[in-house]
């Protein structure tokens, strides 16, 4: 491991009534220079989850993380250091995965939601034998064309059965 290419992600917002842990792969450039989660306003993520719910994007990194612990969402990254050129997931090596035991001994998690193809994988490495029902997501990643919002809604809906 190189420690002047390593990166470092950030640590996970949950608590003990956390119900859905969503698990991106590694934060962004523009996430690691505000140092909290999609950072980048074309990153479809609090679009998504928070149009979900009904409620406007918080403006504040302190208001995102109580809206996502008011709306009991878990949310960390697989990765929870590894070299990357900017913020291309395909770049990414020497990953140390995120240990996910906490979350799951401490929360009442009832569904994983995978955002994009990287951090499905890197679960897959390590919690292939997970219990708790998974599925990788459309990444809200703005360079991913075949986003379809309507995925993240029904998931989303499975757990909170808003619709």
């Amino acid at each position: 491991m190189n420690a002047q290419t390593q990166k470092m992600g950030f640590p996970p917002v949950f608590d003990k009534n956390s119900r859905i842990l969503i698990l991106g792969s590694f934060p962004s450039v523009k996430s690691r220079e505000i140092a909290f989660y999609y950072g980048n306003k074309q990153n479809r993520f609090w679009r998504t989850v928070c149009g979900y719910f009904g409620e406007e994007i918080p403006e504040t990194t302190q208001e995102k993380r109580e809206f996502l612990l008011r709306r009991n969402i878990a949310l960390w990254d697989m990765a929870i250091s590894c070299e990357i050129e900017g913020s291309a997931d395909s770049s990414v090596k020497n990953v140390e995965i995120a240990d996910l035991s906490q979350i799951f001994k401490l929360s009442k998690i009832e569904k994983i939601l995978l955002n994009g193809t990287l951090a499905y994988e890197l679960f897959c490495s390590r919690y292939s034998d997970c219990t708790i029902p998974y599925i990788k997501m459309p990444s809200t990643s703005p360079a991913n064309p075949r986003f379809r919002e309507e995925v993240w809604r029904k998931e989303l809906n499975d757990v909170y059965q808003i619709y």
